[in-house]
């Protein structure tokens, strides 16, 4: 067998300690809140590295979009109005920190059940095998026939809903998402895969208005993100469809002349999937703007961020 010297290290050429850049410096660790703080202290304590220095550089992103009146446009999946965030989103309409929603179809369904009956979200392992998954009655006929009068009245598919909800009844319509955005004269689009949502399932649906109204919302979509240059846009909790519609949206925009630039981007979720982190955070703010991505449950992420 071979024998192999051992590298000599004689002739290391170093440097000094106080010469070497570094990434981390003790003036960004963070300060220990103490108690009877306010939770603006304790924000202030967090350290300025990674998650931390991304936190408050998206709330300053923000603040500023606000102030300057440029677009801040929020596109969502269904989960955080299935851990209790419609509130907070609510409120974040009224104080102009989200002026356009673009959601999925399951946002409508869930967000349609809560303004009903204050519930959403069944158990589909309970239900599944006995074929009763997405069979509510009521969520069905109420979208289903609201997408056919919205198709007949040239409106989108968010428009449609959001005047049905707005105008309905309904006991708790006061945390519908889409119902609040109507007397907000906030604009909320809905992009629709059609398969993907319980609706579908029922024979009131009609695929002709489905398809009409949803993609009516994609041009309104495109319209605002035209619009974006100095706004911020947010991916909350969407790992596919809204990712691609804000992608194709954007190229939509820009080849018919408008850069969107300056352009900042967030993602939140709960884990960082490759199509967020791709299509919303690196490829549109490649060269002409930042783009964030903060992992953690909206349920506790978003609030933070809110107050």
């Amino acid at each position: 067998m071979t024998k192999i010297d051992p590298l000599p290290l004689k002739g290391l050429t170093t440097y000094s300690l106080q010469d070497r850049p570094s990434k981390v410096s003790q003036q960004d660790f963070a300060h220990p809140w103490t108690r009877g703080g306010s939770f603006r202290e304790f924000l202030a304590g967090l350290p300025n590295i990674l998650a931390g220095q991304s936190l408050r550089e998206i709330a300053a992103a923000w603040v500023k979009a606000c102030r300057e009146n440029r677009p801040i446009l929020l596109g969502m999946g269904a989960h955080p109005l299935k851990v209790g965030l419609a509130p907070v989103l609510i409120d974040l309409m009224k104080r102009g920190l989200v002026t356009g929603l673009a959601v999925n179809g399951a946002v409508i369904i869930h967000d349609s059940e809560i303004a009903m009956v204050g519930r959403t979200s069944e158990d589909v392992d309970q239900v599944l095998g006995a074929g009763l998954f997405g069979m509510a009655r009521e969520t069905a006929e109420f979208l289903n026939e609201a997408t056919i009068l919205g198709a007949r009245e040239g409106l989108g598919l968010g428009a449609a809903v959001g005047r049905r909800l707005h105008a309905s009844d309904f006991p708790y319509k006061h945390l519908s998402l889409l119902a609040s955005a109507v007397s907000l004269e906030v604009p909320v689009t809905v992009h629709v895969a059609v398969g993907t949502d319980i609706i579908h399932l029922h024979p009131s649906c009609c695929p002709a208005a489905l398809g009409e109204t949803t993609h009516l919302d994609f041009r309104v979509f495109a319209a605002q993100v035209s619009r974006l240059a100095g706004g911020l846009y947010i991916n909350l909790g969407s790992a596919v469809i809204l990712p691609e519609v804000f992608l194709k949206a954007l190229t939509l925009a820009r080849n018919l002349g408008h850069p969107v630039e300056p352009l900042t981007t967030v993602n939140l979720d709960f884990i960082q999937h490759y199509r967020p982190l791709t299509n919303v955070v690196r490829r549109p703010t490649a060269g002409v703007g930042k783009g964030y991505a903060l992992t953690g449950h909206h349920e506790i992420m978003l609030p933070l961020l809110a107050g």
